[in-house]
């Protein structure tokens, strides 16, 4: 019995890397208000409101990737650029919506209050493109 793995190619490995970004920007301060003026600081993270979808998304993002090779011989039919696209549309409709409501509240201050919502953006902007290279993958095919 032989396993007939595809091999990574470069939009499952850049999809790997902006899941890895988007974990690290979830653990980081999406928002900050106070720390001046004798004012105690208070922050947050991702796991607030919609941001926690972002941090879905990149768990998502890590499970497809990895499904294939934990299939076997099976063959595993969500590692397809729809998921891929899906998973980034959801993590930019989830960042949007929170972004809204942090500006609602005045707790948004990009970058330098929000170092995690920044890096949680650039590893959704990563994901897009991994996307769209997966897509250019099977057409190549």
């Amino acid at each position: 019995m032989t396993m007939m793995r595809r091999s990574a190619g470069r939009g499952r490995r850049l999809a790997v890397i902006a899941a890895a970004v988007i974990l690290v920007g979830c653990v980081l301060p999406w928002w900050q208000l106070g720390g001046s003026d004798g004012i105690p600081p208070l922050s947050g993270n991702a796991f607030e409101s919609m941001g926690i979808v972002v941090f879905i998304v990149a768990l998502a993002t890590l499970a497809i990737v990895t499904l294939p090779y934990a299939a076997g011989d099976l063959a595993a039919g969500v590692d397809r650029w729809p998921a891929y696209t899906i998973l980034a549309v959801a993590g930019w409709l989830a960042i949007g919506v929170r972004v809204a409501d942090l500006f609602g509240q005045g707790a948004l201050g990009l970058p330098d209050r929000a170092p995690g919502l920044t890096l949680a953006a650039v590893g959704l902007v990563l994901l897009s493109r991994a996307a769209y290279d997966v897509a250019r993958e099977r057409a190549h095919r």
